[in-house]
């Protein structure tokens, strides 16, 4: 099974050419030679988590482009800090209250934890998802009162709209060094 499998990827290989392509290309290539567009991505998508496509990413994939384009993770961090930040700043009255609870509690006691973790340990296999859950909750309950300390040596104070401004700039910051880490891996691995 091994070697068939090793055969098809090197005529894929050879129908890509040797000159380094983005995803994008490869399957526009493909889709010319006959292969249905949905058949071309999901071959294209195997040869690269098989290895054998290396060089269909290339580096013209620039951090901006891999930020917008294939960073989901990024996206949804920023979404969840976003969305609670309306939550925290408008929500008043029920029900909305009880989702500024929920999503306020996950801001306070995962976010900062999780994007420190997804930085300093980019690669998934580095930690399994039960580390990276316990390692997440711990850091962020030693991050929030590290924030309250800086603030409260500052004009503005402990209040709640410092807290959740500094709160949601420490996240998306380590969310982007996250990203940033996950990008050079991914370019050291296909370079």
């Amino acid at each position: 099974m091994e070697g068939g499998e090793n055969e098809e990827f090197k005529r894929l290989q050879e129908a890509l050419g040797s000159e380094p392509l983005t995803v994008e290309e490869a399957v526009s290539k493909l889709v010319v030679r006959g292969l249905p567009r949905k058949k071309a991505i999901a071959e294209i998508y195997l040869g690269i988590k098989k290895g054998f496509l290396e060089e269909v990413y290339s580096s013209r994939l620039g951090f901006t482009r891999y930020l917008l384009l294939h960073d989901s993770w990024f996206w949804s961090v920023t979404s969840i800090t976003m969305i609670t930040v309306l939550l925290v700043t408008l929500a008043r009255h029920p029900p909305l209250v009880y989702a500024r609870y929920a999503l306020g509690s996950v801001f306070v006691l995962f976010l900062p934890g999780h994007t420190l973790i997804e930085a300093l340990y980019p690669r998934k296999e580095d930690l399994s998802p039960l580390e990276r859950l316990a390692l997440s909750i711990g850091l962020s309950l030693a991050l929030v009162p590290l924030v309250g300390l800086v603030l409260n040596y500052t004009p503005w104070g402990i209040r709640l709209k410092p807290i959740v401004t500094s709160l949601s700039m420490l996240v998306i910051a380590l969310a982007l060094v996250a990203s940033y880490r996950k990008y050079v891996l991914l370019q050291q691995r296909f370079s």
